[in-house]
């Protein structure tokens, strides 16, 4: 399987987060750094692998928190861009961080980026359209003894399948009405949590997930909503699928969050064995 798999019907990620950096902030990009460091711990001296790098600020991250290389790869053209930019703001002169498209199921791509101690890729493998095949060349690129971090999406089973069959819509609308479409979709799910938060008399628990609150990717509300609602390909699996597929190819599990029935990720990190 080479760079073509990732043909087709596609969310464009890119464009999302080309917004996303238009009000990126510094509490941002220290909570992307402590969610990374909770994460993976020590990155000095570390070479880290961001795949598929959206915009940019675990990169970024990375290289904050000491890391001795940083490469970050995306398909999607509009991606790299901004995590070019991203660092054109904040580490202009930092000569250890690359930035370049790529396809993490092109293995001669792959091949000559050599092995990494800590390999991220969060929220991506998913939508490659090919999520095993993705998560084996994922897997290829941890050196022996370092870290491979994945969050991806939970099976629902017919949850899912509607959601597939949402997101498919979606990028089969014009482009002008796609923002239109992810707030009707998301209303009945954002009205439940109002109505949540009211009969807790916490009103403003709610208020900030929109104004306060950043995800673990420092993304802001809006922002997740239309990457959630567009997201195209969407492929799920449970969380012992997972588990199964890399002890067999020799990893070890090291932390794993699971977001019970919910339709988030399961997130990951495993150890490659010596």
């Amino acid at each position: 399987m080479n760079a073509t798999a990732q043909t087709g019907l596609r969310f464009e990620f890119g464009e999302n987060w080309k917004r996303f950096l238009d009000g990126v902030s510094e509490p941002q990009i220290l909570s992307a750094e402590r969610a990374l460091q909770a994460l993976v711990g020590d990155l000095r001296d570390k070479r880290f692998l961001d795949i598929g790098s959206g915009s940019g600020i675990h990169s970024l991250a990375a290289i904050r928190l000491g890391a001795s290389r940083v490469h970050s790869f995306d398909f999607d053209p509009q991606s790299v861009a901004c995590t070019a930019e991203l660092k054109r703001r904040y580490q202009p002169a930092a000569e250890q961080w690359t930035v370049e498209p790529g396809s993490i199921l092109d293995p001669k791509y792959l091949e000559k980026l050599g092995l990494f101690d800590v390999v991220y890729s969060w929220g991506v493998l998913h939508h490659t359209g090919n999520l095993w095949r993705a998560l084996e060349m994922a897997g290829h690129t941890v050196r022996p003894g370092g870290l491979l971090a994945v969050a991806i999406y939970n099976d629902q089973g017919f949850w899912s399948r509607y959601w597939k069959a949402v997101k498919r819509a979606a990028n089969r609308l014009p482009r002008p009405l796609r923002p239109l479409y992810a707030a009707l979709v998301i209303s009945p799910v954002e009205s439940r949590e109002l109505a949540k938060a009211l009969l807790k008399l916490s009103p403003r628990q709610y208020i900030e997930r929109w104004t306060k609150s950043y995800s673990h990717r420092g993304m802001n509300r809006w922002r997740d909503i239309v990457d959630w609602v567009g997201g195209y390909p969407f492929e799920v699996a449970k969380p012992e699928e997972i588990f199964a597929y890399y002890r067999k190819a020799g990893f070890v599990l090291e932390k794993l969050t699971t977001c019970g029935s919910s339709k988030a990720c399961n997130e990951f990190v495993f150890r490659r064995s010596s």
